[in-house]
């Protein structure tokens, strides 16, 4: 297998991943603090390979979050590409960061989208979001260098057996 279709292979297998985590119940005081799984995987996806990640797909990607959680259409998927507009404009930066200031961009960018999904729920009329939801990017911030690093780790594997098997 060459290196780009396991990359892809990567790619899609974290993308699902990350969906599932989403669905995963957690207990009640804890889950306001949940991470947005599918922004974290995007975010690394965008900053190691522009090749798969897109604008487009993000949207997409947000879409099917939608469809699992039966959450506002649309409302995942215009987060998502907003995020992906922003780490792929500003990946050249970001990207060499060291660990603890790529930690605070993806807490920025986090609350970014926390910010936009407090928005969106207000001009659909829904209930605000819960005070301790605001804890929700620190809680991503936290495990980003470990999200990243895992999904580094595997991504090199794959491209070291790829360039074995070529």
């Amino acid at each position: 297998m060459n290196r780009i279709r396991t990359q892809a292979w990567a790619f899609g297998a974290s993308i699902v991943l990350a969906l599932l985590l989403t669905l995963m119940p957690l207990p009640a005081p804890i889950m306001p603090l949940k991470p947005y799984w599918p922004a974290l995987v995007l975010i690394y996806w965008s900053l190691e390979s522009t090749d798969h990640v897109s604008i487009g797909l993000a949207f997409l990607i947000g879409i099917v979050a939608d469809l699992l959680n039966g959450a506002l259409l649309g409302d995942q998927a215009l987060r998502l590409a907003v995020l992906t507009f922003i780490v792929l404009r500003y990946r050249s930066r970001i990207r060499f960061f060291p660990m603890w200031q790529q930690a605070s961009a993806v807490w920025l960018l986090l609350l970014n989208n926390h910010v936009l999904q407090a928005l969106i729920r207000a001009f659909a009329g829904d209930s605000p979001l819960p005070a301790l939801s605001w804890l929700a990017p620190a809680a991503g911030a936290v495990i980003w260098p470990f999200v990243f690093l895992l999904l580094d780790d595997v991504n090199t594997r794959l491209r070291g057996k790829a360039a074995r098997s070529a």
